[in-house]
């Protein structure tokens, strides 16, 4: 496989038709090497639009966020040098690379500890020395570095915990993929006062759960 090739045509025949058009993110994808981050049995689906498997030892499966739907949150999240962003979700480290790119610094939360390993030796592979990776249980955020300049949800939850705004610092923003299927949505909430938020729904797009973040009941009476 011809792996620049491959680059050139993921930004040019499935990002940019998908509305991302900034110049700084397309020039991310070109530098970060997305082909470093997948299993290599899974090398050649490195630039295919689909979500790409990640390796888990037992339980629900994981996958990699299709490109184009990683390079969209990244142009609307806006990191800026300056900030320091928390990553819900680290998955292959793909995503957090990109932002360690463009923040002063990435903390990102994975539950499972085999992802976490294999986001770490990617990360760690490829140069990029200001993203830490934490095993924990997101759903509770990081209190402890709080207020955050940015926080992303890379997979999607039903809402998005009150406890997680409240770590935003005033005109921060969280970006997450919120809703049930068939209909989600890529949602930006800004912290505009202490006690107010601004709301945002940007498109529409489907993406796997998060865990343990709360679900509606299956069941109704």
């Amino acid at each position: 496989m011809n792996t620049e090739l491959a680059r050139f045509n993921m930004i040019e025949q499935q990002i940019r038709p998908w509305d991302v058009l900034d110049a700084g993110v397309l020039s991310l994808l070109s530098q970060v090497r997305r082909e470093d981050f997948v299993q290599p049995a899974y090398a050649t689906m490195a630039f295919v639009d689909t979500e790409t498997p990640l390796p888990t030892r037992s339980g629900r499966p994981e996958f990699m966020l299709p490109p184009k739907l990683e390079a969209r949150l990244l142009q609307e999240l806006k990191v800026q040098k300056h900030e320091r962003v928390l990553e819900i979700g680290t998955g292959s480290g793909f995503m957090a690379a990109m932002l360690g790119m463009q923040a002063k610094h990435v903390t990102s939360y994975e539950i499972r500890p085999e992802l976490a390993a294999f986001a770490q030796h990617n990360l760690s592979q490829s140069g990029i020395e200001n993203v830490r990776v934490v095993l924990a249980n997101a759903a509770v955020g990081l209190d402890s570095e709080a207020p955050w300049d940015a926080i992303i949800l890379s997979g999607s939850v039903h809402k998005v915990p009150t406890n997680l705004l409240g770590q935003l610092k005033v005109g921060g923003r969280l970006l997450g993929i919120v809703g049930d299927e068939p209909i989600m949505h890529a949602t930006l909430f800004t912290r505009t006062a202490q006690e107010a938020f601004h709301k945002l729904v940007l498109f529409d797009t489907i993406a796997p759960r998060l865990h343990h973040f709360e679900d509606p009941s299956a069941f109704q009476f």
